[in-house]
């Protein structure tokens, strides 16, 4: 007899899942199986491969997966389960290796499929099968590569672990890897990690079996290994052991972690595929408001609750227990226990260092720390040991320890809240042997906590019943239902809260519960926060203590709810607290209630009625009643007033509220000026609400007629405002002074005139007819009461300057007697002409500035005379170099080459020792050479180019400069005649470097103001003892003459001027004898004259400057009757007859002082 195989399982070598984790792909025999990963039914087996398929593996994007097979090929699928290479292609390509293929896998972005192989090679390459890199394993064939993963996340994190200190937030460092991490597990039993480059990553990690399989979880945090030890097992992704997931009766040959679960699929070479689910617990601690928990099974993480400031511990091994007590931190190893310390008293601080390490392993349930100890929970049995694994004490109960919490006390005498499945409740001190026990159940416990000040215990038993006792009297305060955890809120002792069925159960006293939605399990309750956990996530949430406030103000608990509302409650929630404290007359409370919330009017008034009650004073219903008033309670509090015989309290609240009609009711016991007092403020609550006329009405019945005055002012009602202005008495001065103000305000000017006029106030009269430029009233005014001249010409001058009416604002200020202001004025006019070339107002200003020194002079003789001469000076020299200046800048003139000519001779003459300013003396010697070579004074014209080679020459006169002083060189050098003077008939040369006088007998020439030709006029003085009146009556007589000649007197057309006609002198004349001198003289000798020369002369042939005192008159004798002289009676300047009548008739006015045709003299 023999046996035939008929058939056997085929042994599972790999699996791989899609990545959106809907299907399983199983290498079993020569067949790839594909099943279903929700519920386990198989597809059709997919064939190809003609040897036994040893590796599967899916692309990233689920369109592909491949499989390779003992016959040396590779196979690429669609999702669809066709083999196929790529859409496009209808064949299979096959690509030839040096090796069995033992394993593959794509890389995350399906670009690089990596394969190990039986020579211990891996070989890497791109999707078109060329081999981009290629890794040799130490130990080569012996070490043949059995399974290979790609980690799913690409972000590798290289951990430097410090064993003695560690820094928030910096105690390691990570570094981006962008490359993908490969996990190769080898028979050599040696798990190593690589990069896409080849290089290799930490070192070999020593296994002790044969690994067939490994696998990353979805997000890569964990890995599965599997082989030659019959179990899969956990690690991290760092290669550091966790833990077994399940044992096999053979080996596992491949293992798959189903994507986005913790679903773990195991293919063992029975043939058997396993899953197994992960439940990874937590493992976790709390302390007030620190939390640590573990992460990723070897990390610890301490998170400070309230600044959400978070601290990592890498341990490098399985963290199986933690404990948080303080500053202290345990945690449990495998093999180890780390004892861990904050680094300073800070209550925020989160640097933790290690302070014992106890090198022992322990199987415990519960881990507890304290300051010293560490308290090991073993089913019945609690061990105390202390750092350095000393047991020190030993406790053995008669029940399984359901729950154990430490409750705080000195640092090494803490006490221990324990629950024991019998329902017994203990407290166990550290340095007691004996436990106390406190409370006996008759169900089992869950969760204990014990109040802030341990007087109230709250138990949570097997059937979700939250019961609460009085520690001392063993007594049941009361009890909730559906409770699965409990905490005490560690800053009120009356307050706890407790979780179950999705909700959170906030309790205070013997009040009623409080409820709002929440998942989790309560763990931890300080002040207004509550600490929950879900799932594997601690979050602390604030919770408002405004319910349980109410709860107290009801019962007019106010200390208590201050208590409840110090843990967290809104601003309304304080205020209503405040006011409920406030009204039961708890000052106390509710003045710390409205500190709270800034309430300063309160404050004031808390503090206003706790002065009072220190000065004596104990009716609660007084100080009830301005509460009342200050909450707007206006009819209790006017109640309680009147129940305390305070009814002026009453009416003086009503006023200040404008509830008149209610004021009323309070008036009827007081005095009549209470009655205006409220009339009064009746107006004033009128005027505030927008009700003038009647805040006026009841002003004026009240007598405050200056309140009555504002408003009617205010709204412009200038009819009552007369009527009521009239009606006042002349003596009700600050009144009727209110309403002239109004009546400027609102332009009725003749109101306010008569008001003031009423008043008798003279001078705010004039003020007002000086604001309102009534200046015709103003002057009258002036006229009849003098002293207020500078009250109205000084304004009325300023006002004129503003008008830009400068010359007569210079004669206000002349009439109001402010000569400095009239000098600066014209000073200024005259600086402004100046800097802006207008020449002629230049001259007529400096002529006006000299009269005005003359004014002056009369009191300050001196400096003023020399004033007056150097102005007088100016003037003269500006109105003439207006001509010259017109001629260079202007392209026509107006004058007659001989009148240039004279006009730049005077200049030059009068320029001899300064020249003012604005006066170029380059455009003068430019006139005059010009003027000078058309009228043939060519040595003069050549003088002139040679004077203005010697000065700076603007560039538009230099061509014209330059050609003249070369041209004016073939010219002869010689002047036509000069000018000849009247005294001593000498011929003086063109331009004389004395001035303007004769070179012989030095006599000053006499010029017409506007040709500038030398008049025949000799000036003459007055011997000592003749005075004016006397000179003048004397050359009025008439004396006979000889000689029949035309003797009368010529009147001009013009009022302001005197034509004379004068006759040829006769040998005889005496004031010709007057004229000799002796020659050769360098002094000027004047013509002085007696009382017989002064017969002699007539009346036709004498002009007489009559200038104003301290200047004597000057006296002129004309040579030449036939010449006709005019001169002005202002200015004193003499013109040819025909000139003056030609400039007068173009001006109306004096061409010098522009003194009008039409002023009498």
């Amino acid at each position: 007899m023999r046996a035939v195989l008929a058939w056997k399982e085929p042994v599972v070598y790999d699996l791989a899942f899609k990545p959106d984790g809907t299907q399983l792909i199983v290498a079993a025999g020569k067949r790839v199986l594909v099943f279903d990963a929700v519920d386990g039914t198989i597809h059709p087996p997919l064939k190809g491969h003609k040897d036994t398929v040893y590796c599967v593996a899916y692309a990233k994007d689920g369109k592909r997966f491949a499989s390779g097979s003992a016959d040396k090929s590779i196979i690429i699928w669609t999702s669809k389960l066709e083999g196929l290479w790529s859409p496009e292609q209808k064949s299979v390509n096959k690509h030839k290796v040096n090796s069995k293929i033992t394993c593959c896998g794509w890389t995350n972005d399906g670009q690089y499929l990596a394969l190990g192989m039986m020579n211990g090679v891996i070989s890497i390459r791109n999707k078109n099968g060329e081999e981009k890199v290629k890794i040799e394993r130490p130990g080569g064939s012996s070490s043949p590569i059995w399974s290979i993963a790609w980690n799913p996340s690409k972000l590798f994190k290289f951990c430097f672990y410090c064993t003695v200190f560690i820094l928030y937030h910096s105690f390691f460092s990570l570094r981006d890897e962008h490359n993908d991490i490969l996990a190769v597990a080898d028979w050599g039993q040696k798990l190593s990690f690589y990069q896409l480059s080849g290089k290799q990553i930490g070192k070999d990690r020593n296994l002790n079996y044969d690994p067939c399989c490994v696998s990353y979880f979805s997000k890569g945090e964990y890995i599965v290994m599997g082989g030659s030890d019959k179990q899969a097992s956990l690690y991290t992704k760092d290669g550091v052991r966790l833990g077994s997931i399940g044992e096999q009766n053979s080996w596992v040959w491949t293992c798959g972690v189903r994507p986005e679960s913790n679903f773990v699929v195991l293919g063992c070479q029975d043939g058997t595929i396993t899953c197994y689910q992960l439940i990874f617990s937590t493992v976790h601690g709390l302390y007030k408001d620190r939390y640590a928990y573990r992460d990723n099974m070897t990390d610890v993480i301490v998170q400070h609750l309230i600044t959400e400031q978070k601290v990592r511990i890498r341990c490098r091994e399985l963290v199986k227990k933690i404990a948080i007590y303080r500053n202290r931190l345990a945690i449990q190893l495998p093999e180890k226990i780390f004892i861990y310390e904050l680094y300073s008293d800070d209550s925020t601080d989160m640097h933790y260092r290690i302070k014992e390490k106890i090198g022992r392993k322990f199987e415990c349930n519960l881990l507890v720390v304290c300051s010293q100890h560490i308290i090991l929970c073993q089913e019945k049995r609690l061990q105390c040991l202390s750092f350095t694994s000393v047991r020190e004490k030993e406790w053995v109960m008669e029940s399984l320890i359901r729950y154990i919490k430490v409750i705080g006390g000195p640092p090494g005498r803490e006490g221990l809240l324990v629950g024991l499945k019998n329902g017994a409740i203990l407290k166990i001190f550290v340095d007691n042997p004996f436990p106390i026990t406190l409370l006996k159940l008759s169900t089992s416990v869950r969760c204990l906590d014990m109040s802030a000040t341990r007087n109230k215990l709250a138990v949570v038993d097997e059937h979700n019943t939250l019961l609460v006792y009085d520690i001392h009297n063993k007594e049941l305060l009361f009890q909730e239902p559906n409770a699965n955890s409990v905490a005490w809120n560690t800053q009120c002792e009356d307050m706890l809260c407790f979780s179950g069925n999705g909700y959170l159960n906030i309790k205070a006293s013997n009040f009623p519960v409080h409820q709002q939605k929440m998942q989790g399990f309560v763990v931890g309750y300080n002040g207004s926060k509550i600490f929950c956990l879900h799932v594997y996530s601690m979050s602390a949430v604030e919770v408002p203590q405004s319910a349980p406030m109410y709860q107290y103000l009801e019962k007019k608990m106010f200390k208590e709810a201050y208590q409840i509302a110090c843990l967290g409650v809104t601003d309304s929630d304080w205020r209503d607290l405040a006011t409920e404290a406030l009204e039961g007359l708890d000052f106390d409370t509710a003045k710390k209630a409205f500190i709270r919330i800034r309430d300063l009017r309160y404050l004031e008034l808390i503090n206003t009625i706790e002065e009072r009650k220190k000065r004596g004073e104990s009716d609660n219903e007084l100080f009830l009643a301005d509460v009342f008033a200050n909450q707007g309670k206006f009819h209790e509090a006017a109640n309680l007033y009147k129940r305390s015989n305070q009814e002026s309290r009453a009416l003086s609240m009503y006023t200040d509220l404008r509830m008149f009609e209610f004021a009323k009711e309070y008036v009827g016991g007081t005095d009549p000026k209470s009655s205006r007092d409220l009339i009064t403020k009746q107006a004033d609550w009128a005027k505030s609400s927008k009700e003038p006329r009647a805040a006026a009405e009841m002003y004026l019945s009240a007598g405050e007629h200056l309140k009555a005055i504002e408003i009617i002012g205010e709204n412009g009602w200038a009819d009552m405002l007369i009527a009521l202005a009239r009606k006042l008495d002349k003596a009700d001065r600050e009144p009727l002074a209110k309403c002239a103000h109004f009546f400027k305000k609102l332009q009725h000017h003749g109101y306010a005139s008569e008001t003031y006029s009423k008043m008798g106030d003279l001078e705010a009269l004039v003020q007002l007819h000086v604001e309102t430029r009534h200046w015709d009233e103003a002057f009258s005014i002036v006229e009849r009461h003098p002293p207020f001249k500078n009250n109205v010409y000084v304004p009325y001058a300023q006002w004129l300057a503003e008008n830009d009416r400068f010359e007569e604002a210079q004669n206000a200020f002349h009439k109001a007697g402010l000569q400095n202001e009239a000098v600066k004025v014209l000073e200024q006019l005259t600086h402004n002409a100046v800097v802006e070339n207008r020449f002629n107002d230049a001259g007529y200003y400096y002529w006006m500035l000299s009269m005005q020194c003359l004014d002056i002079a009369r009191d300050q003789c001196s400096d003023m005379l020399r004033k007056f001469d150097r102005f007088q000076h100016l003037a003269e020299l500006y109105h003439v170099y207006r001509s010259i200046q017109r001629y260079t800048d202007e392209p026509f003139s107006s004058h007659m080459p001989e009148t240039l000519f004279n006009i730049c001779r005077f200049l030059l003459n009068n320029l001899t020792k300064e020249i003012p300013p604005g006066i170029s003396k380059v455009n003068t010697l430019y006139a005059l050479a010009k003027q000078s070579r058309r009228l043939g004074a060519y040595k003069l014209a050549r003088y002139s180019y040679e004077k203005l080679q010697e000065l700076h020459i603007p560039s538009r006169f230099q061509d014209s400069v330059e050609v003249g002083s070369l041209t004016i060189r073939s010219k002869p050098f010689h002047d036509s005649e000069g000018m000849m003077c009247y005294r001593c008939s000498t011929n003086n040369p063109l331009l004389n470097n004395q001035g303007s006088v004769c070179i012989n007998c030095r006599q000053p020439f006499i010029y017409s103001a506007s040709s500038y030709e030398v008049l025949p006029l000799v000036q003459f003085y007055l011997e000592e003892g003749i005075g004016d009146e006397e000179a003048v009556s004397l050359i009025d007589l008439e004396v006979p003459r000889s000689d029949q000649r035309d003797t009368q007197w010529h009147n001009s057309s013009q009022k302001c001027s005197f034509l004379l006609s004068f006759p040829v002198e006769s040998e005889e004349d005496p004031f010709t004898a007057k004229m000799t001198f002796e020659q050769g003289g360098s002094e000027f000798v004047p013509v002085k004259v007696n009382r017989s020369v002064l017969r002699s002369m007539s009346r036709r042939d004498v002009l007489i400057k009559r200038w104003p005192r301290p200047l004597k008159w000057e006296y002129f004798r004309s040579l030449l009757p036939d010449v006709s002289i005019t001169m002005c009676p202002t200015c004193f300047k003499m013109f040819h007859s025909e000139d003056y009548e030609l400039l007068v008739l173009q001006h109306s006015c004096c061409p010098y002082c522009r003194r009008p045709i039409d002023e009498p003299n």
